[in-house]
């Protein structure tokens, strides 16, 4: 009996021991698999399926700051004498166009950023919110590089606004919401995962995107891109469509530069560009075996601009830049879109590599020149001393250079001269002009007044 009792005891403390030992495995593997998961939120997004992501509050309170956008044009309709004699069709006469997109109310007090090209060559505009309340929208400025436009309306009370979220720390297959009105059906909403970020689309490289597989259609512009916490993380701005309806791909201008051109556009009325000052191309096995490096990802320096800020901060021919403050540099559209949520006198910590060593070195930001290259042809810049005692004037912008076939016959008597008024509006510095021509879509015929070097007052469409 007592050889039975000992043998009885001894099963219970094995027992005990193996239970023990099981939970204690059992509870570090769970710690693990939370560490891993939930340690941060974009982590635990992307960790999950869709049917275990709750969209529901994000919808809920991004719904009432997306409004509805209305832009009314009018234009004249160009005279026919064939068409009038035979049909009876009279030009002359104004027609009116509607057309429709979304914006997003980024402050109680009535700021509304959209697309450019949802508002562009209007003539009248009126936003309409989530509770059918209608106001008249005045534009405060655009900038047609990132298609983003500030406007205001003055309602009656306060209201719901979006909060900006960081779209740098927006991670490739993380959940996103775009909320907006395809179609004219208010408050839709449709979800999907980032697909790429920092995606170039134009030949300048100036648009940095992010790239989404969230539905999105005709009047989704200027729309919502929202984060599963209901942050705002981009303006949704255009499709990828063989059709024009949507097959499977959106891009949206990050939340970072939008806040950034929104902010220069309240503070300056025109977009403070900064610049670094360095040329060069984006590593890739055969760049880099070109250039004999080993890094395959990063942007090479080809040269440095004179008197920029890279210049006087030591950057060299041959460095490779692999950082900008904390986010990776991996190629020249990671180097553009960070630079572009930046202003001039901002100071970037630039991570470089040289000779195969790392360092970093602070970078003060230089102030773009306000000349637009190659606006239809036609290079501008401010007047000098020279040119003001010349031509007596205080104001005005000077044609640098011309580019444009269609005015080359015209070049010798154009170049030189001094434009006053563009579309009527009187021109005091680039900075005004600048804004002007920046609010026009590409190859867009402007009217200017204008006195030639011989001193000729012409007005004329460029």
């Amino acid at each position: 009996m007592n050889k039975f009792s000992s043998l009885l005891v001894v099963s219970l403390l094995s027992g005990t021991i193996t239970l023990g030992a099981y939970k204690l495995f059992l509870d570090n593997n769970s710690s693990k698999s939370k560490l891993s998961v939930a340690s941060d939120s974009y982590a635990r997004n992307v960790s999950l399926g869709a049917e275990n992501v709750d969209f529901t509050t994000a919808a809920e309170n991004a719904i009432h700051y997306v409004v509805h956008v209305k832009n009314v044009t009018v234009s004249e309709v160009p005279s026919n004498p064939i068409m009038e004699y035979f049909y009876g069709y009279r030009g002359g006469q104004q027609q009116t166009q509607i057309g429709t997109g979304s914006g997003v109310i980024i402050s109680e007090d009535g700021y509304i950023v959209t697309n450019n090209h949802v508002i562009q060559n209007a003539t009248e505009l009126e936003v309409t919110l989530n509770n059918n309340k209608s106001y008249k929208a005045k534009l405060v400025g655009t900038d047609s590089k990132m298609d983003v436009a500030l406007l205001k309306v003055d309602a009656e009370e306060k209201l719901p606004y979006a909060t900006f979220g960081n779209s740098d720390n927006m991670r490739v297959g993380e959940w996103v919401l775009a909320v907006g009105n395809p179609y004219n059906l208010n408050s839709t909403v449709t979800a999907g995962i980032v697909s790429a970020k920092a995606r170039n689309l134009s030949k300048d490289g100036i648009q940095s995107f992010i790239q989404t597989d969230a539905a999105v259609n005709p009047g989704n512009s200027g729309g919502a891109l929202v984060n599963t916490r209901g942050e705002l993380v981009g303006i949704n701005t255009m499709i990828s469509s063989p059709t024009g309806s949507y097959t499977g791909y959106s891009f949206a201008v990050p939340s970072n530069i939008t806040r950034k051109i929104i902010e220069d556009l309240m503070e300056f009325g025109n977009v403070q560009r900064g610049v670094l000052g360095v040329e060069g191309n984006e590593l890739n096995s055969a760049v880099s075996k070109e250039f004999g490096v080993k890094q395959t990802q990063g942007f090479y320096v080809n040269s440095v601009s004179k008197n920029s800020g890279a210049e006087k901060a030591g950057l060299k021919q041959g460095d490779i830049i692999v950082r900008l403050d904390n986010q990776q540099v991996n190629g020249y559209t990671d180097l553009t879109s960070y630079i572009n949520s930046k202003r001039p006198n901002d100071v970037v910590q630039v991570g470089i590599i040289r000779n195969g060593n790392e360092k970093v070195v602070p970078v003060r930001l230089t102030k773009k020149e306000l000349v637009n290259v190659d606006y239809n042809g036609f290079e501008f810049e401010d007047l000098d001393a020279a040119d003001k005692k010349r031509f007596r004037l205080n104001e005005g912008v000077k044609i640098k250079d011309i580019s444009n076939e269609e005015y080359k016959e015209y070049a010798e008597v154009l170049k030189g001269s001094v434009i006053l008024r563009i579309d009527g509006a009187k021109i005091n510095s680039m900075d005004q002009a600048s804004r002007l021509l920046n609010s026009k879509a590409n190859n867009q015929k402007f009217r200017v007044e204008l006195i030639t070097p011989r001193g000729e007052h012409l007005q004329m469409f460029l």
